[in-house]
């Protein structure tokens, strides 16, 4: 099942906690919606696919995966943001960063707004019902032109069959979904 997740959106992965805005929403008849939001790449109808503009910037270094990915998670909205100030607010050590109840506040003070929060799904693996409202948020914020901060924890399989071990967690930004 976590598989089929990891395969069915970029960039995520199961039994993870991730930060995202808006909850629950079909894809069907958001396309066009989104199609006039800046930085959402718009697909034909049906497809159920979407990615925004993103302006990536690698972590500088080993523990700042946190700061970087909200970093590039907020230049989808156009913000242009010093990636250490954030390890500094977000209390980013070279353990990392503790918990994504860390980032979270970070990114709505960036924004201005609380659209952002956190969810976390503790056990090992994601259940159906997880999985499906998972799947669900990543959809429903991608497709309102924001993108997520995701935690991942454990052995995750990429969009293109790539194996990628984070025993210890892995904070990455969601930038779309397939």
């Amino acid at each position: 099942m976590g598989t089929n997740l990891l395969r069915s959106t970029v960039l995520t992965a199961a039994g993870l906690a991730f930060t995202g805005g808006a909850v629950a929403g079909p894809i069907t008849g958001a396309m066009a919606a989104a199609a006039d939001k800046p930085g959402v790449q718009a697909e034909r109808r049906g497809e159920k696919k979407r990615e925004l503009d993103v302006r990536y910037e690698a972590q500088p270094n080993f523990y700042y995966c946190g700061p970087a990915a909200a970093r590039n998670a907020l230049s989808v909205q156009g913000k242009e943001i010093d990636v250490d100030s954030m390890a500094q607010r977000m209390g980013t050590t070279e353990a990392g960063t503790d918990s994504i109840n860390d980032i979270t506040p970070v990114l709505n003070k960036e924004t201005g707004k609380d659209v952002y929060r956190s969810v976390e799904i503790s056990d090992r693996k994601a259940d159906e019902k997880q999985t499906d409202k998972l799947r669900a948020d990543v959809v429903r914020t991608v497709d309102e032109g924001r993108a997520l901060v995701a935690n991942i924890a454990g052995t995750a399989i990429d969009t293109d069959g790539g194996v990628h071990s984070f025993e210890g967690g892995h904070y990455i930004s969601v930038v779309g979904y397939r």
